[in-house]
């Protein structure tokens, strides 16, 4: 099998002679493909963030200039929030055999029902999971998100023994499951693997503990898929074998010590869509030189943030209250009362003798479309109360 090192020159090489942002990137940087032979050089490359991946959508339809392969060759595309285009190629099967390996530390395999929460329509999260779980040796059942009550029913019936998703809808399943008079030993679940949103020890307690289940949390994104995971018993998230992670300076782009909290950057092995030093936005920290593991989640490098597993991104966000008449700044705060995030809107609002009501749940429609992302709660304000430079989107969620 190849090294990571000569799989980074086969796949810049490849990216820098077909996918034209890249060739750009590079030429722009003086770096050519004969300067990154190791993991070591990959610095040399600038870092793409994901704001400058939509924008570069935004002006070179559709995929940026970073489509490494010919557009008929594509097998799915994919809408990820900002909006991007993802596109999935034929080399995708292989892709998933690696990504199995998040499931196959939970002990998901052959043998086992596993229910898949995630999003099947645009979002890639179900589809790409679906693929992963059955490379594993599962079988998937397909359920999407929410019918709280049909997916208990489905989980019963079935005798579901795996579940995926976000921790929070497991636990909503199971307290549905409590309401129709289920006792928690015959509760069929023997493995849960989350993400989307961080796992909090009291939802691992009360899972693990009360319920006697193998859990563990990923680390993913929708244009990346399984970045990380965790292993039962050992610490951290250990990193893909199908990619590249590195934890670098925001500003600088450089690698910063082990154990510093950092920009997690992160490049594909993938010839269809070939993103070197992508941007998560995420920030989180190695646990050791070897560089395998990462601490986990430790919160944004950008303004967008994930809420209930989609990410919430200020310019769509400022678009869809813009479309609104009358309406000047907004600001969004997540909160988590309990555990589910909520979303509370802020608009300036200078309509007097409009039908308030009527135009808050305009708002509502307009950035639920938008965003893909429940509006709990608007409220119009007087305009001038949101600061100019106020942050857009504001988090002040806890986690124990």
């Amino acid at each position: 099998m190849a090294t990571k090192d000569e799989r980074l020159r086969e796949i810049i090489r490849h990216a820098y002679a077909n996918a034209p942002a890249f060739t750009q990137l590079m030429d722009g940087a003086g770096v050519t493909p004969d300067d990154i032979q190791s993991v070591a050089d990959l610095p040399k490359i600038p870092v793409t963030s994901k704001d400058e991946l939509v924008q570069q959508q935004r002006a070179n339809p559709p995929f940026g200039g970073w489509l490494a392969v010919p557009p008929h060759t594509l097998r799915r595309i994919f809408i990820s929030p900002g909006p991007i285009f993802d596109p999935q190629g034929p080399e995708h099967l292989f892709l998933q055999e690696g990504r199995a390996e998040a499931f196959e530390a939970v002990g998901i395999g052959q043998g086992d029902i596993v229910i898949n929460t995630f999003l099947y329509h645009l979002v890639p999260a179900g589809i790409l999971l679906d693929d992963a779980l059955a490379a594993a040796g599962a079988t998937v059942v397909p359920t999407g998100p929410g019918n709280t009550e049909y997916q208990a029913q489905i989980a019963m019936g079935l005798h579901v023994t795996g579940y995926v998703g976000t921790p929070s809808f497991l636990k909503i399943i199971l307290d549905k499951m409590a309401e129709m008079g289920i006792p928690k030993e015959a509760v069929p679940f023997k493995k849960a693997v989350f993400s989307a949103e961080p796992y909090p020890q009291s939802l691992r307690d009360i899972f693990e503990g009360e319920y006697g289940m193998r859990t563990a949390q990923t680390y993913a994104t929708a244009d990346l898929g399984v970045i990380a995971y965790e292993e039962p018993g050992q610490p951290g998230l250990r990193v893909s074998n199908q990619l590249i992670v590195e934890v670098v300076d925001p500003e600088s782009g450089q690698p910063v010590p082990t154990g510093e909290v950092g920009h997690v950057v992160v490049t594909t092995f993938n010839k269809t869509y070939p993103l070197i030093r992508l941007g998560t936005g995420d920030l989180s920290a190695f646990t050791d030189e070897t560089h395998t593991r990462l601490k986990g989640w430790m919160g944004r490098v950008g303004d967008a943030i994930k809420v209930r597993g989609m990410f919430l991104h200020p310019l769509q966000l400022k678009g869809a209250v813009a479309s609104i008449p009358g309406t000047g700044n907004a600001q969004a705060i997540v909160r988590r009362p309990d555990v589910r995030d909520e979303v509370t809107l802020k608009v300036e609002f200078s309509g007097e003798d409009a039908d308030r009501e009527a135009v808050a749940e305009k708002i509502r429609a307009a950035v639920t479309a938008a965003c893909r992302l429940k509006i709990d709660t608007v409220e119009l304000v007087a305009p001038g109360s949101i600061p100019a430079d106020a942050r857009t989107v504001v988090d002040e969620r806890t986690w124990d």
